[in-house]
């Protein structure tokens, strides 16, 4: 058996060897004569798996260790009986506390009240549950937009996107891209927000008509960027009026990490039958780096603020983007992983 896998994955070395020939590469230059008589493949988003990388290769399973597909065909893999696994939840604690870091630093920055402030949760998924749990905790009022879980669950518990764009303070998405979520933050969308109202965009840069976005962003409130249309190449004119831009780091903390690796090594060990790694779980001894619980019961605004910035300075990432927007690959790649933390 031959599996190749993208050299950046993290805890991955020496995890498959005792069982199959492996083969490393950078991501994107990962190619068909790589795959020809490859079994297997486990990449992040930097490899294209689309049917010039695929087609008349031995792949059976794609594991990717993030959360997103919009790098990998679908369609063709479903036709030519190629499986697909992802990272879903993984990176959903580390985008929770990106989310709250930001919209935090960003307010204090402001000086904008956020007692009492409604949160829209475009998406609530695995990640966007976790922005809800957080923001509940915190005081926050809650609107939630998703159509697929107000079908399955009945609409009590959500709102039409209408209704969530005019009455929330803070906009924070959490969408799978796909057809139906593609731009969905157009023109009308930011036409429909509050006046000032904080926007978030952590989850992808192609929910995003970045040009609308700026065209209306002096009505906005806060601006978050942290997933860009187009990467590594970014909209600089959107950063230069976004209150945080960072280069798709949101998700980047120890602990996603190790689930991003652990769940595609799980999968290909299940596909294949490996039940020595049926349980696999990176070995992890940085106790540094273990997530820790925050006591927010009772602060004030700005209490709460510098709590945030102490467990993560997001501004440092903000800064290091700003000054070399041009090493968005190398930011990435070289980030240095952050420990996750939680409240409840």
């Amino acid at each position: 058996m031959k599996i190749v896998i993208d050299q950046a994955v993290p805890f991955i070395r020496n995890v498959f060897e005792p069982y199959a020939e492996v083969v490393y590469k950078d991501g994107a230059e990962i190619s068909r004569t790589d795959l020809v008589d490859a079994d297997a493949l486990i990449c992040r988003t930097r490899t294209e798996c689309n049917a010039e990388l695929l087609l008349g290769t031995a792949v059976q399973i794609i594991a990717t260790t993030t959360v997103s597909t919009s790098n990998i065909d679908t369609a063709f893999c479903e036709d030519h009986g190629i499986v697909m696994s992802n990272a879903a939840g993984s990176n959903s604690g580390g985008v929770m506390n990106y989310v709250f870091s930001a919209l935090y630093g960003a307010a204090a920055r402001r000086s904008l009240p956020l007692l009492g402030a409604t949160f829209g949760i475009v998406g609530v998924g695995s990640t966007g549950k976790m922005v809800e749990r957080t923001a509940q905790h915190l005081g926050f009022k809650i609107l939630r937009y998703d159509p697929p879980r107000a079908e399955k669950e009945g609409p009590g518990n959500f709102c039409d996107l209408d209704t969530l764009l005019e009455s929330s303070d803070i906009v924070s998405l959490h969408l799978p891209t796909n057809d139906n979520t593609r731009n969905i933050a157009n023109d009308e969308f930011f036409s429909k927000m509050r006046l000032g109202a904080a926007f978030i965009n952590a989850a992808s840069g192609d929910l995003v008509d970045e040009d609308a976005l700026i065209r209306q962003h002096s009505k906005l409130g806060p601006i978050i960027i942290d997933t860009w249309k187009n990467e590594p190449d970014i909209n600089l004119k959107l950063m230069d009026i976004a209150d945080i831009a960072t280069p798709h780091i949101a998700g980047y903390s120890y602990q996603g990490k190790l689930r991003s690796t652990m769940m595609p090594v799980r999968a290909v060990a299940r596909y294949f039958g490996i039940q020595e790694l049926y349980d696999f779980f990176p070995v992890s001894e940085i106790e540094e780096l273990n997530a820790v619980k925050l006591d927010l019961k009772g602060k004030n605004q700005g209490q709460i603020a510098s709590i945030m910035q102490y467990n993560y300075p997001i501004f440092t990432d903000d800064f290091l983007f700003r000054v070399n927007p041009q090493g968005f690959i190398q930011l990435r790649d070289g980030y240095k992983y952050r420990k996750e933390f939680y409240t409840d």
